[in-house]
């Protein structure tokens, strides 16, 4: 029965995406705090940065999501977490990996 249920297909993916948003929660908050005392030195800059950076990590998740989570079928580990907060925070170059590829479907010959 749960191998008809897709969710349960995209645990793996669920698990390991929920707890780098989590873990990706706390680096935007240390970094926008950081950041918002450089740029500005007041609260308003402070909870500025970490909004556009929750921003972006939550933008993140969502995209993540839709290009990996169907091909992610290895149990979650330490490593694999921290590759899924890695992917968080680079995924525009995911994003631009994917489209400098689809051009390269020419053969030689």
């Amino acid at each position: 029965m749960l191998d008809n249920d897709p969710l349960w297909r995209l645990r793996h993916a669920l698990a390991g995406l929920g707890l780098a948003l989590a873990c990706s929660v706390v680096i935007a908050a240390l970094i926008g705090s950081v950041l918002g005392d450089v740029l500005g030195g007041t609260y308003g800059w402070r909870v500025g940065t970490y909004a556009l950076l929750l921003l972006y990590v939550v933008v993140g998740a969502g995209v993540l999501f839709v290009k990996v989570a169907q091909h992610e079928t290895r149990p979650l580990s330490l490593g694999r977490l921290a590759r899924w907060v890695a992917s968080l925070w680079l995924w525009p170059a995911l994003l631009w990996g994917i489209r400098s590829n689809s051009g390269n479907g020419k053969t030689k010959g």
